[in-house]
Parts: C-alpha cells; structure tokens; sequence
C-alpha cells in the first residue's frame, strides 16, 4: 500500500468513529506541521487561508493544487484539499480538478454549488447534483480512494434556506458523496436538523458557527467533522496586523509575546513525523 493509499484509508476511518474529528486547516508547511505536532489526526487545505498568503481575494486553480501539494508533503498527516466548486461549471471539468488534488497527495476533496458568479451564487439544483455526481465518477476512477466532501453554500451567499440547502444536501448523498457539509450553520438547532436529515458523516465548520457550541455538544447531535476553514488564517492576520500597528505607531510591545525561535523549531521538527 503507497503512503498515499494509507492516508486515504485513514481519512477513511477517522468519518466511521463514533466521535467527531477536528480538522485544522493550515495554509503552508509550516502551519501544518505545527498542527500535526499538536496532536491533530488530519488536516484540510483553506482557500481563504491561500488567498490571504496571496494577498488577493481568491486564490487561483494552480495556487489551489500547489498549495495541497505542499501541504501534503509537510506532514504524514492525510489531507482534504479544498477546491471550491473546482473551477469550472462544467461537471467534467469541475471533477478534473479532484484528479488533479489526486496528483497533489490529497487523502479527500471538496466540492461545492457556488458559482463564483455574484449575479447567480449558487448553482442551480440540478446542475449542482449533476456535478457531485461527476464529482462521484471521477473519485470511483483514481487510483485512491479519495474521501469526496459534497458542499451546499447557500447560507454563506445569503440564501437562508436551510429546506433548500438539505434538500441538496440530501440530493448529494444520493449523488455518492461520501461527507455532507453545508457551511454557514450557526446553531446546535440548524447543524442537528442537517445531521438528521442525512445519513453520510457531515461536516461543520466552526469558523461561522455559535463559539459557545462545544465538541461535546456537536458529538451528542451525530455531527462526524469539525473543522475551522480560514478562522486560522485571519486569526494569525489580526496578530500580525496588531503588532505592525504596533510598530508603525513606534512602539514594540509585542514583541513580548512572540514564540521563543527554539519553540518554533522544536514544533515543526515533532510536526515532521520524521
């Protein structure tokens, strides 16, 4: 069995436990091996996270892949490479981009039902089953059997119609996604009517969510996945944006609660896995 084989098998596994999974989303080597070193058992890629590394609004098909390759190769960690709706409208070319994530080292992939296009947000019903369902096909055809994620993102284009997003959601798993994950939910009450509406692994991403929910909590509803999307990313921002206001204003308080360098590379060294 190749490395990658053995990811995906263990990404596999992590969805079948009774218990949620977290799952982190660094946005380069070194991030993921810090969070490989504290203990975490998976991570996913965050095209937020590329995005703000870039500096730019959204981060570019090429930057997508090259991102989970790197990431992939950081750690022995599996990895779910974030491909937002792959690029394409088209369901085969869409699909093209998870064999690609294949190429890059990916253990899962992600797709969602966002256009991109601010005119028309979300793709329409059947155009966004038909490209999970390519989507399906494509995964079925690697030589890896990657973990596919299927995305409803109505409640982050101002779509409040949780019937309609279950509705797809449901439509998805029908499809042949093997994790459902509709981004977006804020209450216990709305990720609960999701997990009991389906019968894949969901996913929630604590980045839009209620901060009071616990992982006690979201285990007791059924919810498998926890993860953070760009939450990290803009979090390690806003330090970085504080200390060169900081600066700026002539003062250096800051650097007073900077990690020790030794700290810093003993991390990344126990992140390794080497």
């Amino acid at each position: 069995m190749t490395d990658q084989m053995a990811r995906a098998a263990r990404f596999r596994a992590l969805h079948e436990r009774s218990e949620p999974f977290l799952l982190p989303n660094p946005w380069d080597a070194g991030t993921a091996r810090l969070l490989a070193g504290l203990g975490f058992e998976a991570l996913a890629t965050t095209s937020l996270g590329v995005a703000n590394m870039l500096g730019g609004p959204r981060a570019g098909r090429q930057d997508i892949l090259d991102n989970c390759r790197v990431i992939s190769a950081a750690t022995p960690l599996p990895v779910n490479a974030d491909l937002e709706n792959g690029y394409a409208a088209e369901p085969a070319q869409a699909a093209k981009m998870i064999e690609d994530a294949c190429a890059c080292g990916a253990a899962g992939a992600s797709i969602e039902d966002g256009s991109g296009d601010p005119r028309a947000p979300i793709y329409d019903f059947g155009l966004a089953v038909e490209r999970v369902h390519a989507a399906v096909e494509a995964t079925r055809s690697l030589p890896v059997p990657l973990v596919l994620t299927a995305r409803a993102e109505n409640l982050l284009y101002g779509v409040a119609d949780l019937d309609d997003t279950i509705r797809r959601l449901q439509a998805f798993e029908s499809a042949g996604a093997d994790v459902l994950y509709a981004p977006g939910l804020r209450t216990l009450d709305q990720m609960r009517a999701v997990v009991s509406s389906v019968g894949r692994p969901v996913n929630v991403v604590m980045g839009f969510a209620d901060p009071a929910i616990t992982l006690e909590q979201l285990a007791e509803i059924g919810v498998r996945r926890v993860s953070i999307g760009g939450a990290l990313s803009r979090l390690a921002l806003r330090s970085f944006l504080d200390g060169a206001r900081q600066m700026r204003d002539g003062r250096f308080g800051f650097v007073t609660e900077m990690a020790s360098i030794s700290e810093l590379h003993q991390a990344f060294e126990r992140g390794r896995g080497e």
